[in-house]
């Protein structure tokens, strides 16, 4: 129902609408290409800042010059993917603790 009822849907089926909602202990990987014309790239940032606020562990990659498929940063994509699958489920690490720490 896109069509009629745009915002509604937006809100629906976009996650910075419920970055609330995602658990703490699962790390949320972002890849995003700054010259993608579908999806502008601060939709990316935007989504990285409402899991910042709601203290949920993530990593944001931004690929310069990038498109929607990050076509021309395939290889080190897939080595971005594969890293973090092999630390977070072959490994097994835990996710980072996001209290905040310091001096």
């Amino acid at each position: 129902d896109y069509g009629t009822n745009k915002e509604e849907e937006l809100r629906r089926r976009s996650a910075v609408y419920w970055a609330d909602q995602f658990p703490k202990d699962v790390p949320v990987l972002l890849l995003h290409g700054n010259a993608d014309w579908r999806v502008k790239s601060s939709a990316a940032l935007r989504l990285a800042l409402e899991l910042d606020a709601h203290r949920v562990p993530y990593r944001l990659v931004v690929y310069e010059g990038g498109d929607h498929g990050l076509d021309a940063f395939r290889d080190e994509v897939h080595r971005e993917i594969i890293r973090w699958f092999d630390r977070y489920v072959k490994h097994g690490e835990e996710a980072p603790k996001m209290e905040y720490h310091g001096e």
